[in-house]
């Protein structure tokens, strides 16, 4: 498993990285000719429109921060959210599931990957500012006979669709139980 990559924490203890500063190519939309009508001639091509999370407007962990917010507990569940803002300048998209580790202070693995739980929700579009989340389920401690796992330092995630990672500080998430999912994403912050 690559080791977690640096961030540093911005004024809020939010993790950041660094911005690259590059910026995707817009992709241009094919015009008909003149005296060519599109709308009834069925050989003419129709103007290509990018997916909602195409790679163009898809959330990148260079123009994210991440945090892990305050833990939700009740009836022997506890979920932390995993809270997504867009500090970059133009509005992204995020959708599906984060990919996510915990890891010690020495750089190993703790435990297992997150597992997914529930559907694959729907696509979230964050303009700059706003923040999108998805929840970190465990257990409480002595819920059932499963011990917990040491405890971790650090959560590495890779946000939905990106081969690049992030990091932020575990706080107080321990897993227990034998239980450790992910939702998919949805908007707002949630703590």
């Amino acid at each position: 498993m690559a080791q977690p990559s640096a961030s540093t924490a911005g004024p809020s203890g939010e993790a950041q990285r660094p911005s690259s500063g590059g910026q995707q190519p817009s992709t241009g939309v094919r015009q008909p000719s003149a005296g060519h009508d599109a709308a009834t001639d069925p050989t003419a091509k129709k103007p290509e429109r990018p997916a909602p999370t195409s790679a163009s407007n898809r959330c990148t962990a260079d123009s994210m921060s991440l945090r892990l917010g305050t833990a939700d507990a009740g009836a022997g569940n506890i979920r932390f959210p995993l809270v997504f803002t867009n500090h970059g300048k133009k509005t992204c998209t995020l959708s599906g599931y984060p990919g996510v580790s915990l890891i010690s202070r020495d750089g190993s693995t703790v435990g297992r990957p997150a597992t997914r739980e529930g559907g694959a929700g729907k696509a979230v579009t964050l303009k700059p500012g706003q923040s999108a989340h998805a929840l970190l389920h465990t257990l409480n401690e002595g819920v059932n006979d499963t011990a917990c796992w040491s405890g971790a330092q650090i959560v590495y995630v890779y946000p939905p669709g990106s081969k690049e990672s992030m990091t932020t500080h575990s706080g107080k998430l321990r897993v227990c139980g034998g239980r450790f999912t992910v939702t998919s994403v949805e908007a707002g912050s949630l703590g």
